[in-house]
């Protein structure tokens, strides 16, 4: 749970206080899980939700695109291979603005639809969508550019 909430904030110390106020959280409201879903996701959920409430005070600004935008975002490109470690996919996760982190983690980790997201986040479905493809460019860049410089030394 701690990775989850380190993926969304970024910052060790803010995800420390908020799985700790989720321990407290999820105490406090045991009474109130039905089963409906494994106790797991049931406290994955508050996690997240903390994670996303921290991160609204850090006043997130996400960028609006109107619809025809995002097919711009949407082309495929050639896919080549690069070789990367583990360790350079989470410094491009860590290199990502907070807006495009926490849509990316929020879908491509956690599964949430875009409408989940966007609900969650007060923002359109399109927003959502195209910070996560801003996000996967970036991360493609990211890689592609430290995967290069591996290459030349």
């Amino acid at each position: 749970m701690f990775n989850v909430s380190l993926r969304i904030l970024n910052r060790r110390d803010e995800a420390e206080d908020v799985l700790q106020e989720s321990f407290v959280k999820m105490f406090q409201n045991l009474d109130k899980y039905q089963g409906k879903s494994s106790f797991g996701a049931w406290f994955k959920r508050i996690v997240v939700n903390h994670s996303i409430n921290q991160l609204k005070k850090r006043r997130l600004k996400y960028v609006e695109m109107q619809e025809e935008q995002i097919g711009l975002f949407e082309e495929v490109e050639e896919i080549k291979e690069y070789p990367v470690t583990v360790e350079q996919v989470k410094q491009a996760l860590k290199s990502l603005p907070d807006g495009f982190r926490v849509v990316f983690t929020l879908y491509m980790f956690e599964d949430y639809s875009h409408k989940e997201i966007a609900n969650e986040l007060g923002i359109s479905v399109s927003t959502s969508k195209s910070q996560l493809n801003r996000a996967k460019n970036k991360i493609r860049n990211f890689l592609m550019e430290h995967s290069n410089e591996r290459r030349q030394a």
